[in-house]
């Protein structure tokens, strides 16, 4: 029963997104035709333009370019929280129809393993009595004619590691960054939107360049609740 890491990849995205959003704030306001206006963004940088277009809020033009993420390593925990972001799209590995007999895997928090090694083992040792139960209740139930995996899968524990795809564009995206990548977001799926973000940045530089946390764009959103630590957080995420 492996301990599993985060491991994020961006497997699609539209083609030249920036273009794609600049041209749509463009034929909002010109006279020309589409193909005419394809040419002259594609001869000149749009990247000042795409700037002035953030800035005034009209972030509609946004959601012209999509991004799609295969994301391993994460816990039941984490996709509860993920799939409230509901202007996305996901296809979540099925516990119904996949066996975890042989292919039981789950996360250990951080929190946990600074305890120190007698934690994790005592940790780990319950991972394995849930898998065990598990093991056993399949075996019951398939005994009996019922579906295994479908009944089973309610001892298994939110630790157990889940693989997904997950599909949003940029403007939800900035959405997800700005809650996700907060110091008070849930470490888990904090380090999840700070990978992706990363990855955002390497596609569409001038998009993303100041997405992240609300702090990054001005005065922290959380009020009383801040973590007190803007500073930090603006030039970590201008580092990202």
């Amino acid at each position: 029963m492996p301990e599993k890491k985060l491991h994020v990849e961006l497997i699609a995205h539209t083609p030249l997104p920036e273009q794609v959003c600049a041209l749509g704030a463009k034929l909002c306001y010109a006279k020309a035709d589409v193909a005419a206006l394809r040419e002259r963004v594609s001869a000149q940088d749009q990247s000042l333009f795409l700037e002035r277009i953030m800035d005034s809020g009209h972030l509609s033009v946004l959601e012209h370019a999509t991004f799609s993420f295969a994301v391993e390593g994460v816990s039941r925990v984490l996709l509860a929280q993920l799939t409230r972001h509901r202007i996305a799209s996901f296809s979540v590995q099925s516990q119904r129809y996949v066996s975890l007999a042989e292919n039981f895997s789950y996360i250990i928090p951080p929190a946990i393993k600074a305890l120190g090694d007698e934690a994790v083992s005592r940790y780990e040792a319950q991972m394995a009595q849930m898998q065990e139960w598990y093991v056993q209740w399949q075996q019951e139930l398939g005994a009996k004619g019922e579906s295994s995996n479908e009944d089973a899968r309610f001892v298994l524990p939110n630790a157990c590691e889940t693989r997904l795809i997950v599909t949003m564009n940029a403007r939800e995206l900035m959405h997800f960054f700005e809650l996700r990548c907060c110091n008070r977001a849930q470490w888990e799926i904090r380090a999840l939107a700070e990978e992706m973000l990363r990855l955002c940045r390497q596609a569409a530089p001038v998009l993303f360049a100041n997405a992240g946390p609300g702090c990054v764009r001005g005065a922290c959103p959380e009020g009383s609740k801040s973590c007190g630590k803007a500073a930090d957080v603006r030039e970590k995420y201008k580092n990202l």
